[in-house]
């Protein structure tokens, strides 16, 4: 780890404080810039989500930004597909993976840029 991998991490942590995909950025900063395989870097992101969305996740509900009644069924939903979806990654081929997750970017970014 060097000091540019330090201010990343800071910097996705504060989008993440935002809710606005912190943690992707920094697998993307893992994958394409520190030169980490795309399993480990899923990894690592998703021991950097937990405290970085706890601590996002007690300052939206105490402001009363979260909806309540699409978490009843985000959430149940949400823990079924990690799970099956981190068992099928396991499985599949790295290259592929970085292939979706790369399609996945530019999809959500021109869709950002393009809609309100």
């Amino acid at each position: 780890m060097n000091l540019l991998d330090l201010a990343a991490g800071l910097v996705c942590g504060v989008l993440s404080g935002f809710g606005i995909g912190g943690g992707s950025l920094l697998l993307i900063w893992m994958t394409q810039v520190s030169g980490l395989e795309q399993a480990a870097a899923q990894g690592i992101n998703l021991a950097y989500f937990l405290p970085t969305s706890g601590a996002a996740l007690a300052s939206h509900w105490k402001n009363g930004l979260v909806e309540k009644s699409a978490v009843l069924w985000a959430a149940p939903a949400g823990i079924v597909c990690s799970v099956l979806a981190s068992v099928a990654a396991t499985c599949v081929d790295q290259s592929f993976l970085r292939r979706v997750f790369g399609i996945f970017c530019v999809v959500v970014g021109v869709k950002m840029l393009f809609v309100k």
